[in-house]
């Protein structure tokens, strides 16, 4: 049988974590985040919900 040459090495760099980086600066950033997400979409729903009463009062004032 033939053998085939082995394939070559995976070489992996393995990269130390900043040393201003924390578990609390990383819980403070997804903390933001959450926020910032939440915000929207509480935002969002204000919006909507103001669009909605319009258009119910604007529906109900034509139909009087």
């Amino acid at each position: 049988m033939i053998q085939q040459p082995p394939p070559a090495p995976v070489i992996v760099k393995i990269i130390s974590p900043e040393k201003d980086t924390t578990g609390l600066t990383q819980l403070r950033d997804v903390l933001i985040g959450s926020l910032g997400l939440t915000g929207t979409i509480v935002l969002m729903a204000l919006v909507l919900g103001a669009a909605l009463a319009g258009v119910m009062f604007w529906v109900r004032h034509r139909q009087a």
